[in-house]
């Protein structure tokens, strides 16, 4: 590259040759050319494969399977039995303070868990004894704490008109409810 006196700019006297580049290299924008044994990326703007790769049992492309409403259901039951225990013993203490206090902070402490538990792994205790698991319909992956969440407060909406969002995964075609669409999840089988 040569110096110009008429281009303040600082420009390269060749338009293929980059900036900055030394010569016989190629200029931004150009092929570099990948190592051997090493097959093509592909770039950004190609559309992506569709499926779940994260999700080992439907294998790469292929649609998980759903997890009907029978599973679901069951599984909130389980996960309702789970809190009972507590539950019962906030009722029986009926106003006691120590046993009171102990009940109601096992029953925070049981929903936090729960909550982090299906946040991170996509499964509550009910979840896992009946095989389903919760994830984004986008990638197969774990909502994450904050949209397990945001789902729950969803839920608000299922209970609306005469609870039908509950009802809605039994004829859905992705088996959600109405918290599952709004939040982007499905709830599929792992067994």
């Amino acid at each position: 590259m040569s110096y110009d006196p008429n281009n303040p700019y600082g420009q390269p006297q060749n338009p293929q040759q980059g900036y900055g580049q030394p010569q016989g290299q190629p200029g931004y924008g150009y092929p570099q050319g990948a190592p051997q044994g090493v097959p093509p990326q592909q770039g950004y703007g190609y559309p992506q494969q569709p499926g779940y790769p994260g999700y080992p049992q439907a294998g790469y492309g292929a649609t998980p399977p759903y997890a009907n409403w029978g599973q679901r259901f069951l599984g909130t039951l389980v996960d309702g039995l789970v809190f009972l225990v507590p539950y019962i013993l906030v009722i029986v203490s009926q106003g006691k303070g120590v046993l009171l206090a102990i009940g109601a902070i096992v029953l925070i402490g049981l929903a936090i868990w729960q909550l982090i538990n299906e946040g991170r792994t996509g499964q509550t205790v009910g979840k896992k004894a009946l095989g389903i698991r919760l994830v984004r319909e986008s990638d197969g992956q774990p909502l994450g704490v904050g949209m397990a969440f945001v789902r729950r407060l969803a839920h608000f909406l299922d209970s609306l008109a005469c609870y039908l969002g509950w009802l809605w995964p039994a004829w859905d075609a992705k088996r959600q409810t109405f918290a599952d669409k709004i939040c982007g999840s499905i709830v599929i089988r792992t067994q």
